[in-house]
């Protein structure tokens, strides 16, 4: 496991680290000598706004998921039909990520479905244009990562002993009450992966945003694509990648903090 881990992970991004620090050359790929021009480079208003803009859909959109798992996770907790109801959020991983993007863009293009829909009940003459804005980004994000979220809530609400929104009821607190007071802290570490298998990704994302945003949704995953392809510029493109995986560890050691905290609580 420990060959596995560094052959596939650790190497690459030590590589990308290098790389940083490396001055770029002029046709191309990297030379030879220790530079922090690629870092300096980060604080570029272009880049710092594409950053800033990268957060602010990422969050947006995470906010936008967890409102709509955690709802979909407590019912399918609650139903009878746990089976099913988990086949049906699964069954989107049967289908290639590409492939539900395109189906998006059948969906919200000019001849799409719902222009198509919209016509033809005399809400609209003309087509309207959803596509290429930071709204169509952060809905086709929101559905695309949604199961990533609902998951790891429903493993964390199944667990719960619901009994004691019974009693908290019987005490005097009202259902809303009820589900802020105890249901929310028992279920805490659930909630907290959820947000990071969430936004990871969607910090991340490249191939919504090139695919269904326009210039207002130009995000980190799509410069970090140019610079590499068009620009040539591989040390700047590392330093951002390296940026995106600090903010990604960062993340990740905060969930692992958070659940080995709820733990011991629970003990």
């Amino acid at each position: 496991m420990s060959v596995w881990v560094s052959i596939f992970f650790l190497a690459p991004l030590l590589i990308i680290f290098v790389y940083s620090f490396l001055r770029r050359d002029l046709y191309g790929g990297v030379t030879a000598h220790f530079s922090l021009d690629a870092y300096k480079s980060l604080a570029n208003p272009g880049i710092a706004l594409i950053t800033g803009r990268t957060l602010y859909i990422s969050i947006i959109s995470t906010i936008i998921t967890i409102l709509i798992a955690f709802p979909c996770a407590y019912h399918m907790a609650r139903s009878r039909n746990q089976t099913f109801l988990l086949l049906l959020v699964i069954i989107p991983f049967w289908t290639n990520f590409m492939i539900r993007v395109f189906a998006w863009m059948n969906i919200l293009g000019a001849n799409g479905f719902l222009n198509l829909f919209l016509m033809r009940i005399g809400l609209i003459h003309d087509p309207v244009e959803f596509f290429f804005n930071q709204k169509a980004v952060i809905l086709v994000l929101v559905y695309m990562y949604l199961p990533y979220a609902i998951l790891p809530l429903f493993s964390s609400i199944d667990k719960f002993d619901f009994s004691l929104l019974e009693a908290a009821r019987d005490l005097g607190a009202t259902k809303i009450q009820a589900l802020y007071k105890v249901l929310l802290p028992n279920v805490r570490s659930g909630l907290y992966t959820a947000m990071i298998f969430t936004f990871i990704p969607m910090f991340g994302a490249y191939a919504v945003p090139l695919l269904v945003g326009g210039k207002d949704s130009y995000m980190l995953g799509n410069l970090v694509a140019d610079y590499l392809s068009r620009s040539r510029d591989w040390p700047l493109a590392s330093a951002i990648s390296m940026v995106l995986t600090a903010i990604t560890t960062v993340s990740i050691i905060i969930m692992l903090a958070t659940q080995r905290k709820e733990s011991k609580r629970r003990k």
